[in-house]
């Protein structure tokens, strides 16, 4: 996506309120036999303290389809779980560290899909009862990761504030962690972070001592220069394994560099983190800002590999310099769980990694967790993504014996507001981070007296969001509002907005107005503010309007529900016309029908028709190349400019914006 946005006079006054509660795993859903299913909990969990570490027992759960790989035994941060293949008998040794905190072992079935609930076994043990079977043998790594927090740094998800005290607590668990990012830390933001160069979003990663981030398609949604200045605006390394030779030695500033690979030292364990972005980058950004000058003044392009090459070769790279345990964070998602098998680039990819320990995603947005097991003799490869906007984070134990990894737990940790039986007391926390939080309201109260403008009222709350995102799987009322703005403004036959352009809820979940008497939630009407219009449409596009065939159209819609639906954000919201589509059919040929509003055919001609859309789109942004014809295209104004004056046009009416049914004009047939 193009995030080139111009620079904005700011202003002040404001307050920042953080909600401070408990963080616990969030728990996936029981499974029902004879139906493809993440697997039933397992039963009867007992166990005691043995010779060698802490005996665990349980009896399975029903079989489900796909079948169990098998248990992992843990007892939550700090532990070292343990992984029993399916194939062994439901009784297990769990090792015990130095050190280890307090906890209660808990068993968790898991099969392609993902992780069954915890089953805590009967009895819990304090730390000086583990402190009587622990084995300086035994190792925990402990990894903390994040992805596509998308300068989300406000109090609506985690926060900044929670999050840094929540990470502080976690590694009270255990000396051995490190905490990464899997990309697109910035960009696609709310104005707190957009408003300041994405800088407030650096300094509460910072403030929470990440360690290791790689780089996703939005660390690229400005030129090099501005890369180079987060890269040295970042007290964590950047890291990224699959770029083009010589790209790495023009990112970066000063003394500090990206690298495609780095070690960390903790806890005495040397600790490996590689990473990818996704190769799609190239398409999800402007034009040139991917370029750089090499030493010669010859202008470049970074290059970004589609497969695992660089990041075997940098896993290898690792280890030989003395890596005792290598991690992989991929800027690329999974997608959904469908026949059986866990689909998505990430798991593509995943599956031809060799050598890593744990092996995390992003991008799609979505919440996921399971194992690889490629070998009889050696623990699974753990599995991990989180959605977007500081939502989550995942917490994973590793443990080693003799150099090996003999098992992962993981868990995603959000806020609720009641315990969990799979997360330690010392892994949580109720307090926000003072520093973080004083820092996130200094920026916060630039802010307000621009942003937090009322510019009209909305009938509900426009939806955002989903498992898939509703705006990138099909008809949203969003959608159709914005592209039948953009159509009327411009008196075109077609509009085209892309779903990935929409990047919040409206009221925006992730702009809190210090204003008060605004009235937020509820059945409606509900106040929207200007802040709220910057965090939907954060990317300062512009509209332009141009002509399109019949038959580029149709290779347009193609483009938009291509190979990787139901995620991707060039999924096209529609004004003019209809379209339906089959995504059970190859790509390139899923776009069953397109008609005009009465029904009339269009077809796949060289008949022109006007359309209005974003500049992004015509200069071959989300995949659009050489459909939308540059070279008519004229350029009309911000969408942003757009949106805002239809709202404050139906507020100067008296009257209260609707939020639109969907009626149709996108179909999913098949």
């Amino acid at each position: 996506m193009n995030t080139t946005l111009k620079s904005r006079k700011l202003f002040s006054l404001g307050s920042l309120a953080l909600a401070t509660s408990l963080l616990v795993s969030l728990l996936v859903p029981t499974a029902q036999a004879n139906t493809f299913s993440v697997p039933n909990a397992p039963t009867n969990v007992t166990s005691y303290l043995g010779a060698r570490g802490v005996v665990v027992k349980w009896t399975a759960g029903a079989s489900v389809t796909p079948g169990v790989i098998g248990h992992v035994v843990s007892a939550g941060a700090g532990s070292c779980p343990i992984f029993v293949p399916i194939r062994n008998n439901s009784l297990v040794t769990m090792p015990v560290v130095v050190g280890q905190p307090a906890g209660t072992p808990v068993v968790q079935a898991v099969n392609t899909y993902g992780f069954s609930k915890p089953t805590a076994s009967k009895s819990s043990y304090t730390a000086a009862q583990l402190a009587t079977v622990a084995n300086s043998i035994n190792k925990a790594v402990q990894v903390l990761q994040l992805s596509d927090l998308h300068g989300a740094i406000e109090g609506s998800s985690l926060g900044a504030a929670v999050l840094t005290s929540n990470w502080a607590a976690d590694r009270t668990a255990n000396p051995a962690t490190i905490s990464i990012s899997a990309g697109d830390n910035i960009g696609a933001a709310p104005p707190i972070s957009t408003e300041f160069e994405e800088l407030p979003t650096i300094e509460a990663l910072n403030l929470a001592k990440l360690d290791v981030s790689v780089f996703g398609n939005h660390e690229h949604d400005r030129n090099i220069a501005h890369v180079n200045k987060i890269i040295g605006a970042s007290d964590f390394q950047w890291v990224v394994s699959n770029y083009s030779a010589g790209a790495l030695d023009v990112l970066k500033s000063g003394t500090k560099q990206a690298k495609n690979y780095t070690i960390i030292e903790r806890g005495g364990l040397k600790i490996g983190v590689v990473g990818s972005n996704t190769s799609e980058t190239i398409e999800q950004v402007f034009p040139g800002n991917l370029d750089y000058k090499d030493a010669s003044g010859a202008t470049k392009t970074i290059i970004i590999e589609t497969g695992v090459a660089g990041i075997n070769a940098a896993i290898a790279e690792a280890k030989e310099a003395g890596a005792d345990i290598v991690i992989a964070a991929l800027h690329q998602g999974w997608t959904e769980n469908s026949g059986g098998v866990a689909k998505g680039l990430f798991n593509e990819l995943a599956s031809q990694i060799k050598g890593a320990a744990a092996i995390y995603g992003g991008h799609s947005h979505q919440t996921f967790a399971s194992v690889i097991k490629t070998s009889p003799t050696v623990a699974p490869t753990v599995l991990g993504q989180t959605r977007n906007s500081g939502v989550e984070y995942t917490r994973t134990q590793i443990c080693m014996r003799d150099g090996k990894v003999v098992g992962q737990s993981i868990q995603h940790v959000m806020r609720s507001v009641s315990a969990s039986i799979n997360t330690s007391v010392a892994a949580t926390t109720t307090t926000a981070d003072a520093a973080t939080a004083a820092m996130v309201k200094k920026y916060k109260d630039q802010l307000s007296t621009k942003l937090d403008v009322k510019i009209g009222q909305v009938s509900a709350l426009f939806p955002h969001g989903g498992t898939p995102p509703v705006q990138r799987v099909g008809e949203t009322p969003i959608g159709n509002y914005i592209a039948d703005i953009l159509r009327a403004k411009h008196k075109t036959d077609f509009a085209i907005q892309n779903g990935g352009g929409i990047r919040d809820s409206f009221p925006a979940r992730t702009y809190n107005p210090a204003a008060t008497g605004l009235v937020r939630t509820g059945t409606g009407p509900l106040d929207v503010t200007l802040g709220d219009a910057f965090t939907v449409f954060p990317f300062g596009n512009q509209l332009a309007t141009t002509v399109v065939t019949g038959a580029n159209l149709w290779k347009a819609l193609e483009n938009g529900v291509g190979g990787n639906y139901p995620n991707d954000g060039r999924f096209p919201q529609i004004s003019g016309f209809k379209f339906s589509f089959d995504a059970s059919k190859p790509v390139g040929s899923r776009i069953v029908e397109v008609t005009r509003l009465d029904g009339t055919a269009i077809a796949k001609d060289d008949k022109e028709y006007t359309l209005t859309t974003l500049d992004f789109l015509i200069y071959g942004g989300d995949g659009y190349a050489n459909v939308f014809s540059p070279s008519k295209a004229k350029v009309q104004g911000a969408l942003l400019d757009a949106f805002v004056e239809a709202l404050r046009a139906d507020m100067a009416a008296g009257k209260v914006t609707q939020v639109p049914a969907v009626d149709g004009r996108i179909k999913k047939v098949g």
